[in-house]
This record gives structure tokens, sequence and C-alpha cells, in this order.
């Protein structure tokens, strides 16, 4: 039975735990015109995705949570269901574009379905229109769903799923094979062990990054300074993206001689000092913690492979340069100090415990009033070369990230053909200056790019 990852699972209980969340990640593709037909759209979509078993599965969860829930096949699977069209309304601009993205991903996806949805979002500027595409967080993390962008509008279609059939087995079925498992998982405990005996210098080192890596993440437990970035979220979105080239990012990434992903967070830490003090606020050392997901991917499968970092942006400091040494240090730091490998350890082990424990934790967390993590800010390395939607160049390709948890504010950064899109999510009613942190974003590129030179 092909069960979901205890971090897959964590994005549903947390979705059941905080009504104001829709936990799905999207992409929105501006393409240039005209818009095809909806069936035109709709064959090829269904046409590439026909190897990709999960997006005809739903999710069957086990009663009383006595195992993880598995994905199905859905025997009413209605491929039209899944498709949507939208025209954009007046005055057709950028903004008028967030807004609607901002109003569809507040939606959640049906449960009893396959979790994803496209929408055709006609009348643009220029002739051109955009592909909205929406899946849930369960179904894949950001790494996953942009592999995806290159099987809808690459060259090549995916690989075939080799997975088995997986007919809904039933209530009593699941609940039998849920209770197989927990009279298995001592006997599995037990030969995990015995097989890290065998390289005991192996487990050693390993015993040693987790323990310095739990360490770190400890840290994190320290609540930031109180500011309006946290705190209950409503029902609504803000969303707001911006553009800078690609070239200038990897120019100061070589002046300072630092990564591209210190660059853009960087950028981001600009962005929030900027914000804070429009809104009246003191930027503090302590102000801002982010998530950072850092990928622990081994495969190319539909899922969550990720850990994390924990990181202070150093919004307390006014000179730009200043900010990215620190931002470029402070990661170098968590990294050394195995934080990320920490993380992986833990969502490892999950995965051999009851399920029970394990989900009641993450219900349980998700109704404690954090002051933890201030933000999060992904950044994915999406396609380097152009890719084409039914023949119809895409020359943009915006990331969106949901918010969760009393975090009122996320970044998600993705790479595109030469260019490097921010786009920000956040509760309307909290912060509904979305407009002032990319503009200070964008700022704050072109600031780095002049201490470069």
């Amino acid at each position: 039975m092909d069960r979901l990852s205890p971090l897959d699972a964590a994005f549903l209980q947390i979705e059941d735990e905080d009504p104001s969340s829709s936990l799905a990640i999207a992409s929105v593709a501006i393409a240039e015109g005209p818009a095809p037909a909806q069936t035109e759209f709709e064959g090829a979509v269904l046409a590439r995705l026909a190897g990709i078993r999960r997006y005809r599965q739903k999710v069957r969860t086990v009663p009383f949570d006595l195992g993880p829930p598995a994905w199905v096949d859905d025997p009413a699977f209605d491929p039209p269901a899944h498709f949507g069209r939208v025209a954009l309304p007046a005055p057709h601009d950028r903004a008028a574009l967030s807004e609607l993205v901002a109003l569809l991903m507040g939606e959640r996806l049906e449960r009893d379905r396959p979790l994803w949805e496209f929408w055709v979002i006609e009348g643009l500027p220029d002739g051109r229109w955009a592909i909205l595409s929406k899946l849930h967080h369960a179904l894949a993390d950001g790494l996953a769903a942009t592999r995806l962008q290159t099987v809808l509008f690459g060259d090549a279609p995916a690989d075939p799923d080799p997975g088995a059939e997986a007919a809904d087995p039933g209530t009593v079925a699941l609940l039998l094979d849920a209770a197989g498992s927990l009279l298995r998982t001592p006997w599995e405990q037990t030969r995990l062990v015995a097989r890290e005996l065998l390289h005991p210098n192996r487990l050693a080192r390993r015993i040693s990054d987790a323990a310095r890596g739990l360490a770190a993440l400890t840290s994190a437990l320290l609540p930031a300074s109180p500011s309006r970035l946290t705190g209950p979220l409503g029902r609504d979105r803000r969303y707001s993206t911006a553009s800078v080239p690609l070239a200038e990012v990897k120019s100061v990434a070589r002046a300072f001689d630092v990564t591209v992903n210190d660059v853009l967070l960087a950028a981001v830490t600009g962005g929030f000092r900027e914000l804070l003090l429009q809104r009246g606020e003191t930027p503090a050392a302590d102000s801002v913690r982010s998530l950072v997901p850092v990928s622990v991917r081994t495969g190319t499968a539909l899922d969550n492979e990720v850990s994390l970092l924990l990181p202070l942006l150093p919004v307390d400091l006014a000179d730009p340069a200043q900010r990215l040494i620190r931002v470029h240090h402070r990661l170098a730091s968590l990294k050394a100090g195995q934080e990320a490998a920490a993380g992986a350890l833990l969502t490892a082990t999950a995965a051999h415990e009851p399920f029970a424990p394990v989900a009641w934790a993450i219900r349980a967390a998700a109704h404690l009033p954090q002051r933890n993590i201030v933000t999060v800010t992904t950044n994915v390395r999406g396609p380097a070369e152009p890719l084409s939607a039914l023949g119809r160049p895409i020359v943009e390709i915006y990331p969106y990230v949901p918010i969760a948890l009393r975090v009122r504010v996320g970044v998600a950064m993705l790479s595109y053909a030469g260019q490097v899109t921010f786009g920000v999510t956040a509760d309307a009613d909290a912060v509904p200056d979305t407009e002032v942190l990319v503009k200070a974003i964008e700022r704050e590129v072109q600031a780095l790019r002049g201490a470069a030179r």
C-alpha cells in the first residue's frame, strides 16, 4: 500500500487544524497568446500527465490515525472537474492577476478527489494568458512541483509511473493493514538498529551530527521579537510578485564569494527591514526568523523530501553588503552545525514510529501560539531553458507558497530562463502592504549590484 510519509501527511493535518489556511502550492506561467480552447488545453495537459499515477489518486485516511493515510486510485476520477477558466478582470494588469491568484489559491482543494487543479486565465496585457498550476503540498514539495513544469511544458513527456494499481481497499482492510504495521514496528526498529551497529564508525558520526544539529534547532525555540508579522491568520490572502535578472544576482554572488541563494535571501532580508521600518517597528536582531526549506531529494517521485534551516535574518543591519555577508555566515554556520541533517533525521525517524502519536503531536502543535518563526522563504531552481505551452512561449513563471500556523508572510523564489521571480503570499488583513516588500526586494538587489561594482 502506498502510504504518505509523516511529512506529506503533516500538510493535511495542519490544514485540518487551521481553518484559515489552504496548503496548496502553485506556479503561474505567463504565455504569449492567443489562449487555446479549453478542450485543447485539457487534452494537452492530460496527455502529459497520463504516465503519472498520483494525478489519478486521492487520499484515503485510516480511522483513529492507526496508520498514515494512503494514496488510492479514484474510481470516480473526472478530469474536467480539475480544470477551470476565468477572465482577468479590469484593469487587466499585474496587480489584477495577483489579486485573482490570491483568490483562487485561497480555496481549498477537495479531499474526495485528486489534489490538483489547472486554471487558464485569459485577458492579460499584450494578448497574453496564464496557467495556474495548483497542487496540494501533501502531493509534492517545491522541487518536485517545478520538475512537473518541464513535464507539462517541455519537449519530453513524463517517465511512466511504474506503480501498480491501488484500488481503495476499504475501511476494514485499512485497519487490518495498520494493525499489522503496528505489530511489525518493534521488529523493524530492532532490525534498523542492528544494521547500524554493523557500522560503528558511521553510527558514531551520525549520532554526533544529529546531536549538533538538534542543538542548533533548539535555538529556534526562542521567540522572535514581537511584531505584527506573526499572529492569527484570516481567510483572505494578498499576493505580489517581483522579478530581477538572474545574471545580476550571479554577478553579486561572484563579487562577494557567496551563493546565489545567499544573495536572494539577503534581498528578502532587506525587504523585511523596509517593511518593518515603514510600519514604524524597529528592526531588531531577532525580529525575523525564517524557515528555509532544504532539499534532501534523492529521487524523482512526487512527494516531500525536504529538511530545514532556521536562520535569523539580519534586518537590524542598515548596510546591504553587511546584511549579505551576515546571511552567508549564518547559513554556513547552520549547515556546518548539521541543522538540516537533524531535521531530516527527525522526519526519517517518524516514518518508523507508530503514526498516531506523530499525527496527534502535529495537530497539537498547530494550536500553539508560536512566535518563533516569522516567515518561510523557499528558493527553487527552475528550468534554465524557455518552455512553451501548446506552442505558445512561456515568458515568465511566478511561484506561490502557502502560509499557516501564525506565519503571516511567505516568500517563494523561482529562477526561470534568466530571471528570478519572487512571489510573496501574506495575510490580507495583517499584511496588506505586500507591494512594499516586493519593491524593497527589487531595490535591494540593485543596491547589492552597486556594492558589487
